[in-house]
């Protein structure tokens, strides 16, 4: 067991958008999350990071690090958590001012105090690893959306975490560049890292999964292997969703 989460609820006013989530995700999985929009998938993977605070739950690591948010939670283990998962955002979310490099080496440098020599060759190796050695100086906007993404996926992995996090990576790509981003994550696959990923991509969840989870209303409808949860679902509301997703 990598991590554990138990009874993870979270409400935004009277919208109760997580409803006692319980998961467990094992070291070197690859855990897709399909779904409609507004099923909670995004506000899940934030609360695995800190990025949003639940209301309830308890995360448990493979380390013994744990927080209960049923109860105080102090700052220094939000900051703890937010260390573990680095995060891909569906709209890139990177500064417009800096360079590639300068996104990459942002996190390390200012939040985690690290050795900026160390850095630089670290951001250069992973820039290189997901194809933009020769992009590392140029600016968000003199990049396609599938290069800004891959420095997304870059800048996420240059903060060393033990999960990666995927907020629907390609959804935001022009049809002909999604193909490089997932090509990037399903090489971190075979790296053996943990991964969390929301996608609409179904036959790319087929491919690296190791487990499919069905989530609508705030709750995990279904989960199970990709061939049992995409081929032959036991809930209706699976069914459903997945005839849609392949015949909108």
């Amino acid at each position: 067991m990598f991590l554990s989460v138990k009874g993870l609820t979270k409400a935004f006013g009277e919208l109760q958008v997580l409803n006692s989530i319980d998961l467990t995700i094992d070291e070197g999985n690859i855990i897709t999350i399909i779904g409609p929009s507004g099923s909670g998938k995004t506000t899940l993977l934030r609360c695995l990071n800190a990025l949003e605070i639940p209301d309830q739950g308890v995360l448990s690591f493979h380390d013994g690090f744990e927080v209960n948010f049923g109860q105080k939670v102090s700052k220094k283990q939000l900051s703890k958590l937010s260390r573990k998962a680095g995060m891909v955002f569906q709209s890139y979310n990177l500064f417009p001012h800096k360079t590639a490099l300068e996104n990459v080496t942002e996190g390390p440098l200012i939040v985690q105090k690290r050795k900026r020599d160390e850095v630089l060759q670290l951001a250069k190796s992973i820039l290189n690893k997901v194809g933009l050695g020769d992009k590392m100086d140029l600016y968000p906007h003199q990049l396609s959306g599938g290069q800004q993404q891959r420095v997304g996926i870059a800048r996420a992995l240059a903060i060393e975490p033990e999960l990666m996090l995927f907020d629907e990576p390609t959804s935001a790509l022009d049809p002909e560049l999604v193909g490089d981003v997932l090509q990037v994550i399903k090489d971190l696959a075979n790296e053996g890292w943990t991964m969390v990923i929301v996608t609409h991509e179904l036959k790319f969840a087929e491919q690296v999964s190791d487990t499919v989870i069905f989530m609508d209303h705030g709750q995990i409808v279904e989960q199970g292997h990709p061939s049992q949860v995409l081929k032959s679902p036991t809930q209706e509301r699976t069914s459903k969703f997945i005839k849609r997703v392949i015949n909108p």
